[in-house]
């Protein structure tokens, strides 16, 4: 199963009003394993950079200026995710941006149900509790010491761990496959031990078994460890 971990940086918190993306990072899982396949590309908005968002992601207008505009790159973006799963936090927010982003250029949109929305996976799991991506990398003891402006590729990799520990650690499908292959259970869902298909032979040794008989025959009466 692939899915594409995806993450946006932007120069304000709605296209609506003129913001734009400025920054896409996606890193791809296979079997929700990091295969080391990562979509990396900094966009020029064609417009200025707020003070707020340059505080965020510390991307300016300068350094944005000779980037390509989002038209130019939608296309591969597009090839990169294909119709793979995005693993997103807070997806609303960066879904409303790609899919503005791509009626602009005329490009089709991304469907919704196309993804999957780590926060909220993190509020109904741990509800009442902080769930931004800094608090959750403290809860799963995952470093996130580089991340002092944020980053949209830095984030995606941040973002496929915590999403691994969500669903219940790094190879959540291990032990699901083990049981389907070893194991079967009632109509109830009670658990049944697998057989196995041939006993298991002895352990001890013919010296080792020479031993214990000598002491068994040191012992008054019939004895229970006797191996005959």
């Amino acid at each position: 199963m692939r899915e594409i971990v995806l993450d946006t940086e932007t120069t304000g918190l709605d296209p609506s009003t003129g913001d734009r993306i400025v920054e896409i990072g996606a890193v791809e899982l296979h079997n929700h394993m990091p295969t080391g396949e990562v979509y990396h590309q900094y966009i020029n908005p064609e417009r200025d950079m707020p003070a707020g968002a340059f505080a965020v992601h510390g991307l300016s207008q300068k350094f944005l200026s000779d980037k390509p505009v989002f038209s130019l790159v939608a296309k591969d973006f597009l090839e990169f995710i294909g119709d793979s799963r995005l693993i997103i936090h807070n997806a609303a927010f960066d879904m409303k941006f790609l899919n503005a982003e791509l009626e602009w250029s005329s490009h089709p949109k991304i469907p919704m149900k196309q993804a999957l929305d780590t926060l909220a996976i993190a509020r109904k799991k741990y509800a009442g509790a902080q769930n931004s991506l800094d608090a959750l990398c403290r809860r799963f003891g995952i470093d996130n010491s580089n991340r002092t402006l944020h980053g949209a590729l830095l984030d995606s990799e941040i973002l496929a761990e915590v999403y691994l520990e969500l669903i219940g650690g790094r190879q959540p499908d291990f032990a699901l496959k083990v049981v389907q292959d070893s194991s079967k259970t009632t109509p109830s869902g009670d658990f049944i031990a697998p057989e196995r298909p041939s006993p298991l032979g002895a352990i001890r040794t013919e010296a080792e078994t020479a031993a214990h008989k000598a002491f068994v025959q040191e012992l008054s009466g019939d004895s229970l460890w006797d191996l005959d």
